[in-house]
């Protein structure tokens, strides 16, 4: 029978990934005690089983759902006979089970990775422990998928057809990128943090292991950074509230782990450079990937209620005590390695870059804190008090928009600080053209017709770090050509650029929106924000999944958009879908918020967005110093080139 191939070959490759993961962390760690190579190289074999595993079972997740088995129980909630192709394939992660696998496949994929990248290194204690560590994250996502979150457990019988993925999920093609790509961050993220585990258990707590994280913890980083983006863009383009950032929980649960990251890709080249911030370093890793696991539980515990969650399951206790054991076990390794943390640099002068960074480091604890508390603060309350609390975006943008004006000032000054101390002639010459590009950007905004107080300083603050980011870029371009933007310093400049020009559209998007609701008979014309728009009539489509309904409006007598709203016949679940007209200074965006089936009258929401497509420039322009910083530069010491011998363990330790 059909459906018993899939379950069975889907359970019997979890069992086995499960068992590889298993013997795969025993391998690995009796390699790191004993130096042993053989059994190196048998760790390096279960990874190539944990990934081929973890493959044949999403494979057979994809095939239920491409054949129809509903004699599954998870393509009975998430199939249906009537949903399109492509997203019949992408309802493969649209609910609880397939996401917790498309995680396993994830990190399968980095285990093989990793194991290949340093094929040659295994019985390197450090490798084979930061291994080690990976297996044992391994094993704890294959026995979430073989028990509390099994997609190939049988279903009721008699069952021929299913309501098919969440609405939602079935408008944009961006959900064949948006979960991926975050996942990729997600999953990504514990690399470093096996490597910095790693680095700890052996006592070489250095300098040397940073060097085998830095392009793991940018290609991690540089996924979440585009997942995040992408989830933006699919709010904008398919929610239809206008935005591209609500502060959702599960937004949130996103964003704290890129925060973290991001302060330690940052902090980290302090300690390369003054062997400073070791345990802070440490603890940024350990925070990046217990967070990514407190978004897995918000996400996929059904705790939270949100557009992005998924229903109420088992899942939660299994997380938590994952989480528990994650901080506990890595606080445990951090203070027994405590003596030889202490760093031996300090200091000189805040006025210098490594002040530049601490300062910096202490600007994204703050924000992590503020989203971290206002995502949790209401399941406290409602846990204690059994009321619920809901933490709206007014306590997110009053909190996070002075942290973000004083983080622009940062990104202003700190590249152009030298390092231990900056004289004051120095800053005045290096701040110079950077100062009068904030002058100018607040200047002309103020001429433009800015009056909000927080958006011109994003706007002044904006262009005085663009300039102070294009002051390095000229510096290295006219030194080296066009190599002088490959590399991690001005590959982060490049980065820096992007970052600011999604801060100034965001900034000019939340303060300068105009929304009218207008109601329109057939053929009548309204006028809003020095635009035109006429009602001109209705269409009305029909095919097996739902029943459109489009609103017709010319805008300005040349464009014709068509807002819509869908009724999916299985669920009667009502969406609605905008239409955009975008361009370069602003977005006219248009909702259908209620038409009689006749056609005769319509209601429509318009919402007039200035720069929200430099939002979109700007998250490309960061993925492009992304993929700049990654390559090595110009005497850079390669990943490959051995790390910091171990440091002698007095016996007893």
């Amino acid at each position: 029978m059909l459906g018993s191939l899939n379950g069975d070959v889907g359970n019997a490759a979890l069992v086995l990934g499960l068992s590889a993961s298993v013997f795969g962390a025993i391998a690995m760690a009796t390699s790191a005690r004993t130096h042993s190579h053989r059994m190196a190289r048998t760790g390096l074999r279960y990874a190539w089983v944990v990934l081929g595993m973890a493959v044949l079972a999403f494979v057979m997740i994809e095939r239920a759902l491409i054949t129809r088995d509903f004699s599954l129980k998870y393509i009975q909630q998430v199939g249906s006979r009537g949903t399109p192709a492509l997203f019949n394939v992408t309802a493969a992660w649209s609910a609880l089970e397939g996401s917790i696998l498309l995680w396993v496949l994830v990190l399968g994929g980095f285990i093989a990775a990793v194991a290949m990248r340093y094929r040659q290194r295994l019985d390197d204690p450090l490798v084979a422990w930061a291994l080690a560590v990976l297996f044992g994250i391994s094993t704890f996502f294959f026995i979430l998928t073989l028990f509390p979150a099994n997609p190939f457990v049988a279903g009721p019988p008699g069952v021929t057809d299913g309501p098919g993925p969440n609405p939602l999920l079935q408008d944009h093609i961006l959900v064949l990128f948006h979960p991926p790509a975050l996942y990729l961050g997600y999953v990504g993220m514990s690399v470093p943090f096996a490597f910095a585990m790693a680095a700890l258990i052996t006592g070489r707590v250095g300098e040397g292991w940073l060097l085998e994280t830095r392009r793991w913890t940018l290609m991690s980083w540089g996924f979440l950074t585009v997942g995040i983006i992408l989830g933006g863009w699919w709010a904008y383009e398919v929610l239809g509230w206008g935005g591209v950032w609500g502060w959702d929980p599960v937004e949130n649960a996103s964003f704290m782990p890129w925060l973290t990251g991001t302060a330690f890709i940052h902090s980290v080249l302090v300690q390369e450079r003054r062997a400073m911030l070791r345990v802070w370093n440490l603890s940024l890793l350990v925070a990046t990937f217990s967070l990514t696991i407190l978004g897995t539980f918000l996400t996929r515990s059904g705790v939270l209620n949100s557009v992005h969650a998924f229903s109420e399951s088992d899942i939660g206790p299994y997380l938590l005590t994952f989480f528990a054991i994650v901080l506990v076990s890595s606080i445990g390794l951090i203070a027994w390695r405590g003596d030889r943390l202490r760093s031996p640099g300090a200091i000189d002068s805040p006025v210098s870059r490594e002040g530049a960074f601490l300062a910096n480091n202490v600007l994204f604890g703050l924000f992590t804190f503020v989203v971290l508390l206002g995502t949790v603060f209401p399941l406290v309350v409602q846990a204690i008090q059994n009321r619920k609390l809901k933490v709206g975006a007014p306590y997110f943008d009053r909190l996070t928009g002075p942290l973000g004006l004083c983080l622009l000032t940062l990104m202003a000054i700190a590249p152009v600080l030298p390092w231990r101390k900056a004289s004051e002639e120095l800053l005045r010459e290096r701040l110079f053209w950077p100062a009068w590009c904030g002058v100018a950007g607040l200047a002309v905004s103020v001429a433009v017709g800015g009056d909000s107080v927080q958006s011109l300083l994003a706007f002044g603050l904006g262009a005085f770090a663009a300039g102070s980011a294009f002051r390095q870029l000229a510096i290295a371009t006219r030194r080296q050509g066009w190599r002088g933007l490959v590399g991690r310093a001005n590959g982060g400049m490049v980065v820096h650029i992007g970052v600011i020009v999604i801060a100034v559209a965001l900034a000019a998007s939340n303060a300068y929106t105009h929304t009218q609701r207008l109601v329109l008979n057939k053929g009548e014309v309204a006028e809003f924000a020095g635009h035109t728009f006429r009602f001109s009539g209705s269409t009305q489509e029909t095919d097996d999944r739902r029943v459109t309904q489009k609103a017709q409006v010319l805008i300005d007598n040349r464009d014709t958009y068509e807002p819509s709203v869908h009724r999916y016949t299985q669920t009667g679940m009502m969406i609605g879908t905008p239409s955009v007209k975008t361009g370069a200074v602003k977005d006219i965006y248009l909702t259908l918020d209620e038409m009689p089936a006749d056609g005769s009258r319509a209601t429509i929401r318009v919402a007039i967005k200035p720069m929200i497509l430099w939002i979109w420039v700007g998250g490309f322009v960061v993925i492009l110093g992304t993929l700049l910083a990654a390559f090595p530069g110009r005497n850079r010491r390669r990943p490959t080139d051995p790390v910091s011998a171990p440091i002698p363990v007095a016996a007893g330790e």
